[in-house]
C-alpha cells in the first residue's frame, strides 16, 4: 500500500478503540446504544467467505433469530424488540436479500413501531429489482459486503452501478468490509473506487470464531492476544485506514466495542424491563439470583412460601428448567436449612439466558 494518498483527516476517537472519520452512520449511533434489534432473517447466503463467522446452527440453515432468540412467529419479532426497548433493527444473515421473508419482516417492523424505527440491512446482493422492493417496504440503510476476490476489481462488477442508482433513493449506502492484514492493496482499491459513491464505510475487526478457525489459521492469521477473539493486525490495519482520504465517512468498529459497549448497553436495557422481583441487576446488566436444584419444584415453592413465609414475590418455579428461582439474599440464608442443592447465578438477561457464573451456597 502506498501512503503517499494519505492526508490529515480529523479522527473521532470513541471507546475500546474504535473511532470514525466525517459522520457516524445512524444506525451504528443505535447499535452503539444498544437500541438495535440484530434480526438474522435466514442463514442461506449467495456468497462463500472464508472469514464468515455465523455459527453452525445458523450457517445455510433456514432459520429466523432475534437477537440471541430463535423465533417461530412474528410475534416472538416483536416481543423480543420490546424487550430492548429497540429503536431500529439490524437485518442480516446469511444473506438478507436472497429471502423474500425480509420484505414483510422490514413492513412488519415498520407498521408495529412507526417509520422512525431505523432498519439497515446487510448484503451483497446487486439485484437492483430487490434492492428496490426492500427501499419501498422502508428500508432506511443498505450495507454492501462486496466478494473479497472482487476486491481488487471492483470497477468490472455491478457495484459501482448499482451504488450509482442508490444515489436518487431515500436510503444510505455504505459498504462493510473486515480489516484483513495481508489484504492491503485489494481493500485500498476497493475503498477508492466506491468510496465516492456511497454515505459511508465501516470497518470491523476480523474476528475468530468456531466455524471460521480454520480458514484464519491457514491464512497465516493469528489471535492478537490469549484474551481475545481478534486478528493480530487487524485493528492496526483499521486505524490506518482512517488517515486515508476516501471522499466518505469511515468508520472502525473493534471487537471489543462490539462486546464491551455495544453488547453491554443491550443486555442493560433487556434487563431493565425483563427483570423480576426476585433477580438482581448488575451494572454490567447480568442478572444474580438463588436457585434451588430439585426433584419436586412445586413442592420446595410451597414450602418456602407457607413454611418459611418468603413473600409470593420472591420466589418462582421454572417449570422449564425444574428448578425454584429465589432471591438471593433471601435463599443465602434459607440454604443451610434445606436439604436441596442451592446455589447463587448470573445469567444473561438474554433470550438463551446464558450462565455466567454459578456458587454454592
Amino acid at each position: 500500500m502506498s501512503y503517499r494518498s494519505f492526508h490529515s483527516v480529523n479522527v473521532n476517537k470513541l471507546e475500546r478503540d474504535s473511532a470514525f472519520t466525517g459522520r457516524l452512520p445512524k444506525g451504528c449511533g443505535y447499535c452503539a446504544f444498544g437500541a438495535k434489534m440484530v434480526l438474522l432473517v435466514t442463514g442461506s447466503c449467495v456468497g462463500t467467505c472464508w472469514y464468515c463467522p455465523l455459527s453452525e446452527e445458523k450457517k445455510g440453515n433456514a432459520v429466523v433469530y432475534a437477537d440471541e432468540l430463535l423465533t417461530t412467529c412474528e410475534d416472538d419479532i416483536l416481543d423480543e424488540a420490546r424487550s430492548i426497548g429497540a429503536l431500529g433493527t439490524g437485518i442480516t444473515g446469511g444473506d438478507p436479500l436472497v429471502s423474500d421473508d425480509t420484505f414483510d419482516h422490514i413492513g412488519l417492523l415498520k407498521g408495529v413501531f412507526g417509520e422512525d424505527h431505523h432498519i439497515h440491512l446487510y448484503t451483497q446482493v446487486t439485484d437492483i429489482d430487490r434492492i428496490r422492493r426492500a427501499c419501498q417496504m422502508g428500508l432506511d440503510e443498505i450495507r454492501f459486503h462486496p466478494p473479497v476476490e472482487t476486491w481488487n476489481k471492483i470497477e468490472g462488477t455491478e457495484y459501482p452501478r448499482v451504488m450509482e442508482e442508490l444515489r436518487s433513493y431515500p436510503v444510505d449506502v455504505g459498504i462493510e468490509i473486515p480489516s484483513i492484514p495481508f489484504l492491503r492493496d485489494e481493500t485500498l482499491h476497493l475503498l477508492k473506487v466506491l468510496g465516492p459513491l456511497v454515505d459511508f464505510v465501516n470497518l470491523n475487526e476480523l474476528e475468530f470464531s468456531s466455524t471460521n478457525f480454520e480458514e484464519l489459521l491457514s491464512r497465516g492469521l493469528r489471535e492478537k492476544s490469549d484474551t481475545s477473539s481478534a486478528v493480530m493486525g487487524s485493528q492496526k490495519f483499521a486505524l490506518e485506514l482512517m488517515c486515508v482520504d476516501l471522499g466518505t465517512s469511515l468508520h472502525y468498529c473493534s471487537a471489543s466495542f462490539k462486546d464491551g459497549v455495544q453488547m453491554r448497553n443491550r443486555i442493560s436495557r433487556r434487563a431493565q424491563r425483563v427483570a423480576r422481583e426476585w433477580e438482581i441487576i448488575t451494572d454490567d446488566g447480568t442478572l444474580v439470583k438463588g436457585i434451588i436444584v430439585c426433584n419436586d419444584g412445586e413442592e420446595v415453592l410451597r414450602t418456602l412460601l407457607q413454611e418459611y413465609e418468603v413473600p409470593v414475590d420472591m420466589a418462582w418455579f421454572d417449570p422449564r428448567k425444574g428448578r425454584v428461582e429465589v432471591y438471593l439474599p433471601i435463599l443465602e440464608e434459607l440454604a443451610p436449612l434445606l436439604e436441596e442443592e442451592c446455589y447463587g447465578i448470573e445469567v444473561y438477561p438474554t433470550a438463551d439466558a446464558l450462565e455466567v457464573e454459578r456458587w454454592p451456597l
